[in-house]
């Protein structure tokens, strides 16, 4: 993860920040994955990426996605905040569910609702909810259709730290991968690191 070295109390809470999230344990079917921050959006950016590993094939990934850690301490105004919390999750669906109309509404409602069942505030939220159908013509007819869903989504964090968020979108992103969540009071082992 990158930050600008900026003196002060601020450079201290993002360090933190950052120290915590580098810490975090996750399902074991999560890995995460340092990666370059975004350096233009804030003056301290970190980011991840996660892959949401099969649980009978570690080699296939069922879901992927970026979680990305902004703060800026002059508060934009579309943040409502100094912290910005930027996601991307992408996995593969059935291909009946191409026609859904609800397909959107429900997408963003895996997000909401796992941040609400972890207890989180947040304000600010946008997104969207994409599909992509893939249909294979000529020399690639014989491919089945295939169907994506991609949410990208924004919020400014409220209420828990900065990892309780991080482990709500991994649910969320497991959820899209088609993972059940784990029943309540169950600890999960840690997850991969790279």
């Amino acid at each position: 993860m990158q930050t600008r070295t900026i003196p002060g109390a601020r450079a201290a809470a993002f360090a933190r920040v950052l120290g915590s999230l580098r810490d975090v344990r996750l399902r074991p079917e999560v890995r995460l994955t340092e990666v370059p921050a975004p350096t233009r959006i804030a003056p301290y950016a970190a980011a991840l990426t996660a892959d949401v590993l099969d649980p009978s094939d570690p080699e296939e990934d069922l879901a992927t996605g970026r979680f990305i850690v902004l703060h800026d301490p002059a508060r934009p105004e579309t943040w409502d905040g100094e912290w910005r919390i930027v996601t991307f999750a992408r996995a593969e669906l059935e291909p009946e569910l191409a026609s859904d109309p609800m397909l959107g509404a429900v997408g963003w409602s895996w997000l909401v609702d796992t941040l609400a069942d972890h207890g989180l505030g947040w304000a600010a939220e946008g997104g969207t909810v994409t599909r992509v159908v893939s249909e294979g013509f000529a020399g690639l007819a014989d491919r089945e259709a295939s169907v994506e869903i991609e949410i990208r989504a924004s919020w400014t964090p409220t209420a828990g730290d900065i990892t309780l968020h991080l482990r709500a979108w991994a649910d969320m992103l497991c959820t899209v991968a088609g993972i059940p969540p784990l029943p309540e009071g169950v600890v999960p082992l840690p997850g991969q690191r790279r």
